[in-house]
């Protein structure tokens, strides 16, 4: 599903991922860790195609095609989902219209029919349901006075509802409480843990891994890939920290 070959990327000149490779194939859950500063969020930001983040060597694809030839809208369209740790207010675009906009444009770009205003609340509400998240919610401005973890968990609405193929979700546990991370990793298990489906689970901690069994688990440090394993490698990293492997 998706293949990054050697991938080098920079910020204002400055190098930050120093030749990336990973494959992720359909089915699987591949976790990210690393400490500050090693290019974790880098990578989401150079796959959905955030502007700014220049990619100056290598290769990345999805489905066999070249993501770096396609726009963030298109890749989106794709089926590329990008969760972020900091969810941005839209003031004065509520959530059902916001949603229904980008779920209809993705459509039309597929050449698929668009969503009636009676579809599309009936998946809203099947999804924000799932989540415990209020309808009346729904009808306010995407993230307007919400807490941390209502924005995650508006967030993983809003993936249920685009339903995408890959989802790169980063730190999505950022600032959750017990409650409120159980609710986010039952709704990545339930929406994304699909044989057709693949995440790329960006996360600093065990405590995320422990409701969404990753496949495989990498360590990024420098902007490189510097080792990996399955799930129990994130036990150990939890135990040990990251020591040598952070220099």
């Amino acid at each position: 599903m998706l293949k990054i070959i050697n991938l080098h990327a920079s910020v204002d000149e400055k190098p930050i991922l120093k030749g990336i490779s990973l494959a992720i194939r359909p089915g699987e859950i591949h976790a990210i860790m690393g400490p500050n500063g090693s290019g974790k969020s880098t990578l989401s930001y150079v796959l959905a195609g955030r502007p700014g983040y220049e990619v100056t060597e290598g290769s990345m694809t999805l489905d066999g095609e070249d993501l770096l030839e396609l726009e963030p809208h298109e890749r989106s369209a794709r089926g590329l989902f990008l969760g972020f740790q900091y969810p941005v207010e839209i003031p004065g675009v509520s959530n059902v219209q916001f949603l229904r906009t980008a779920v209809n444009a993705q459509r039309r770009a597929r050449g698929e029919a668009e969503l009636s205003a009676g579809e599309f609340l009936r998946v809203a509400r099947e999804q924000a349901g799932a989540l415990g998240f209020d309808m009346d919610m729904m009808k306010r401005g995407v993230n307007v006075g919400f807490s941390g973890g209502e924005k995650k968990r508006n967030e993983m609405v809003q993936m249920g509802i685009i339903d995408p193929r890959l989802a790169v979700l980063d730190e999505t546990d950022s600032g959750l409480d017990i409650d409120a991370l159980r609710v986010v990793g039952e709704g990545i298990n339930r929406i994304m843990r699909k044989p057709d489906k693949a995440v790329l689970l960006i996360t600093h901690y065990q405590r995320l891994l422990d409701l969404v069994r990753p496949d495989f688990v990498h360590v990024l440090a420098g902007g490189r890939i510097v080792r990996s394993g399955g799930a129990d490698l994130a036990l150990e990293l939890e135990r040990e920290g990251y020591g040598e492997m952070a220099a």
